[in-house]
């Protein structure tokens, strides 16, 4: 397998290694230090804090934007937490205190890594971000406009968060090309079997049972789903769809070359390994596979 942009990319390695580095950054949405900085600036606990603290980096948007970009959360939760969230606190309030609690959530649950590795893995990814581009990626855009902190953990953090946000823009891209809307995205995500569960999906993402219900009967219409699982059309949409994500974010592996990206999915593993050995991750949140 291979990118149409990056011929000798094996896609299977960029997935691979996107999905061993995303618990590097995707902890910090689960971790009580978020709620506990970002509540210090003044922003209220909970979905607050995620909708700003994500979103800070691109200034002090409105519930279009942050619905737009975030893709599947139901326009009401957004709305009812975004702009209210701007008058509590500044975005750079908000992106001071975001980076503070990285730095306390990566220190308890990565329980004194080896410092070679976080400095050769910060090194690596640093390079690798090199070659991101902005074009049609405003969650990245924003945060690459970041300065680059100082201490290695917090590089990894940063070059983490610059990958996955580019990767998800380009994911939101691929959906709307296989004409998913955000919801029907979820729906048919949680039915692979993989990331989110049902009752988690619904909970974090807003959407009523109704909602979710409607979605999935528009989906059987189309022949995406039938019986509460993904038809063969369903999976073979979602392959393709997983497969232009990983087209699109294949570029700074390409630019890493199979070698070094192979170190960063190796080291980068293990860290992720150890927070959640550390309980990064509540309990039914995740499906089993």
């Amino acid at each position: 397998m291979v990118s149409v942009d990056h011929p000798s990319t094996d896609l299977r390695l960029v997935a691979r290694t996107h999905r061993r580095l995303e618990p590097l950054h995707s902890h910090v949405y689960f971790a009580p230090e978020t709620d506990e900085h970002l509540t210090a600036v003044g922003l209220r606990p909970g979905r607050m804090v995620y909708f700003a603290g994500r979103a800070a980096a691109m200034g002090a948007v409105g519930p279009g934007v942050v619905t737009a970009t975030f893709a599947n959360f139901a326009p009401a939760i957004v709305a009812r937490h975004i702009p209210r969230a701007w008058t509590l606190a500044t975005p750079e309030q908000v992106l001071t205190a975001r980076l503070a609690a990285a730095r306390a959530s990566l220190t308890r649950l990565l329980a004194d890594p080896p410092a070679d590795d976080v400095e050769e893995l910060a090194v690596l990814l640093r390079e690798a971000c090199r070659v991101l581009t902005p074009e049609g990626r405003p969650l990245y855009a924003g945060h690459a406009d970041q300065p680059w902190p100082e201490e290695p953990v917090l590089q990894v953090w940063h070059a983490v968060t610059l990958l996955r946000e580019h990767r998800g823009d380009g994911h939101v891209l691929s959906l709307l090309r296989h004409g998913l809307s955000g919801l029907e995205a979820l729906v048919t995500h949680t039915l692979t079997g993989r990331g989110f569960t049902r009752q988690a999906a619904q909970a974090t993402r807003g959407w009523s049972d109704d909602e979710w219900a409607a979605a999935e009967a528009g989906l059987a219409d189309r022949g995406l789903v039938a019986d509460g699982a993904l038809t063969e059309a369903g999976v073979a949409l979602r392959t393709a769809v997983e497969r232009d994500t990983d087209e699109l974010s294949a570029a700074p592996f390409a630019h890493l070359g199979a070698e070094r990206t192979e170190r960063v999915a190796d080291l980068g593993g293990r860290l992720a390994q150890r927070l959640v050995a550390n309980g990064a991750y509540p309990a039914g949140v995740f499906a089993a596979r």
